[in-house]
């Protein structure tokens, strides 16, 4: 019985050290990030943004829909489209990887919550990212 009890212990140990290991994880590196589309269907206005880490950034760092104002939204996007377009239009100055397109946005027109949210939060993603200032008398170094 004694060699009953040593084996009976030793499959024990045995188990108990097989279940506290460490299994695989499965890493899909495959998936790839889909674009960010900013769109106003009535308006036929539409931005795609391709810039990487966007999507995480809109689902866990910006603030919900509904935590500013339409208003608020319009006066800091018109602000950093100045910026924006300025530094565009400048390539000798400015990073062109970043910089590739001038945004086409008119204070005079009601874009709807929807897009200004997007372009409100791919301005504070893309200061952090970049590590730059739109300026526009608006802190920097904001993340939300």
């Amino acid at each position: 019985m004694k060699i009953f009890k040593q084996i009976l212990l030793l499959f024990s140990v045995a188990l108990i050290f097989w279940s506290c290991s460490s299994s695989k994880i499965k890493n899909n590196t495959n998936i790839k990030e889909q674009p960010v589309v900013i769109a106003n269907d009535s308006l036929e206005y539409q931005i795609i943004i391709f810039d990487i880490g966007f999507n995480q950034f809109l689902n866990s760092v910006a603030q919900p829909k509904g935590f500013y104002s339409q208003n608020y939204l319009e006066a800091r996007n018109n602000a950093w489209v100045i910026s924006w377009n300025i530094r565009a239009n400048s390539p000798n100055q400015f990073n062109t990887n970043i910089y590739e397109n001038i945004i086409d946005y008119q204070p005079n027109i009601d874009y709807g919550y929807e897009v200004n949210y997007k372009l409100f939060n791919y301005f504070l993603f893309a200061q952090k990212k970049y590590k730059m200032s739109l300026g526009g008398g608006f802190r920097t170094n904001r993340t939300n």
